[in-house]
């Protein structure tokens, strides 16, 4: 098994906006999974991996299942917290579930659940990423049940 280095935690901050709301004056669904997005996003750009690498590498992120279980009204000019943590990963990283908490007031708001893995963008298949992309994987903050499979 790959050695743990993993960080303790992962946190970006975000302010909801105007256009972030639905006609009922709440967060529409769909924000809190391009929270969960950007979050990752982040995580991966401050790690290395950016656009340019993964051109460079002909391999990209994709999501094969994301959830979301809505626990508190977000409004406008709420502030949020979302932090990311690793739930579960292959050994060779091909594959790894990822889960999101999003806290409005220190209070979970939100929890999001996405399964992912590479893609090889020339043959379109599931791939092994490339060492560099390993490193940043065994770094990510990791939930309490977290397990290899």
């Amino acid at each position: 098994m790959p050695e743990d280095t993993n960080m303790e935690s992962y946190m970006k901050s975000q302010e909801v906006r105007w256009s972030d709301l639905d006609p009922n004056f709440h967060m529409m669904h769909s924000k809190y999974y391009e929270l969960g997005a950007y979050c990752r996003v982040c995580y991966l750009d401050e790690h290395g991996i950016n656009a340019a690498v993964l051109q460079e590498h002909k391999i990209g992120p994709i999501l094969l299942r994301e959830e979301c279980s809505f626990r508190r009204e977000i409004k406008f000019g709420d502030k949020l917290e979302i932090d990311l943590r690793l739930h579960k990963a292959k050994e060779n990283m091909s594959r790894w579930t990822i889960r999101h908490t999003i806290y409005k007031n220190g209070q979970p708001a939100a929890h999001l659940e996405v399964d992912g893995a590479w893609i090889d963008m020339e043959k379109r298949k599931i791939a092994i990423p490339p060492p560099e992309f390993t490193e940043p994987f065994l770094q990510m903050p990791r939930t309490e049940d977290f397990h290899w499979f």
